[in-house]
């Protein structure tokens, strides 16, 4: 009885400093931003900038408030998101299965890589004319630009971590009667798990760099057109509230993945 109260108060103790850690983490990952936000404060109202070129950040909260209230910042909001999303899931995809392939497949790999290499090499901007003459103006040129840019990254860590697992796991797996679709399920992915996760992170973070660009095709709502719009008619408190919003949305949706593949590999 002794012993199983020393165990739950050992346990207790170790959920406490557990926690105790991720409250130190969270005030120090704050203390850049409250700095940041604090230089901003002053340098807006010291003089040293105007206010066209360096908004106060009460102007541009009153921004934020202003497009709440009249209902467009959702409507921005909900379409990139949208865009973003669709796009990032077909990227991811395609980046995973192909990746994959090269991963665990030397002649696949031979054949496909000089090809990839090469196109992951063009800028974003030199496919908006392609994918414009290709698709229109509509959605499909948008989403695809944000597909695009998320499959790179997934394909480029799928692929190597499927091929850096360790040989001696896959002897070891065969010598136990695994093969094909078991063989990878079993041991290849759980072993690239992390590699993979870490893919998709990047990719994402990707899409939402191609955003700007995706949406910069003929949109007349997004986050991306607005941050063009507010250039054009010289509402510096909107551009600042865009990339605000754009770097808020750009680490929750990163926080995501994270709290999904910690959970995930918690069972691999």
């Amino acid at each position: 009885m002794t012993e199983f109260k020393s165990d739950q108060q050992a346990t207790s103790k170790q959920r406490l400093l557990k926690r105790l850690a991720s409250v130190r983490a969270a005030l120090l990952g704050l203390l850049l931003p409250g700095g940041v936000l604090a230089l901003w404060f002053y340098l807006s109202s010291n003089g040293s900038f105007s206010a066209t070129q360096l908004p106060p950040p009460g102007e541009v909260l009153a921004a934020a408030t202003s497009l709440i209230g009249k209902g467009t910042l959702w409507e921005h909001l909900l379409i990139s998101l949208q865009r973003v999303g669709l796009g990032f899931l077909i990227g991811a995809i395609l980046g995973i299965t192909l990746g994959s392939l090269v991963g665990l497949n030397k002649w696949i790999a031979q054949l496909l890589m000089p090809t990839i290499g090469a196109l992951r090499a063009i800028p974003s901007l030199a496919w908006v004319p392609l994918l414009l003459i290709w698709m229109g103006i509509y959605e499909e040129p948008k989403v695809t630009l944000i597909a695009i840019g998320a499959f790179f990254p997934v394909f480029t860590t799928v692929a190597a971590g499927l091929a850096a697992v360790d040989r001696n796991l896959i002897e070891v797996g065969r010598a136990y009667g695994l093969k094909g679709v078991s063989l990878v399920r079993k041991v290849l992915l759980p072993a690239s798990a992390p590699t993979i996760f870490s893919g998709m992170r990047l990719g994402l973070a990707q899409a939402w760099l191609f955003l700007v660009a995706a949406e910069l095709i003929a949109s007349s709502k997004g986050l991306g057109f607005l941050l063009l719009d507010s250039q054009n008619t010289a509402r510096t408190d909107i551009l600042f509230m865009t990339i605000v919003i754009l770097a808020i949305l750009g680490k929750s949706s990163d926080g995501l993945i994270a709290v999904v593949e910690k959970r995930v590999l918690h069972w691999v």
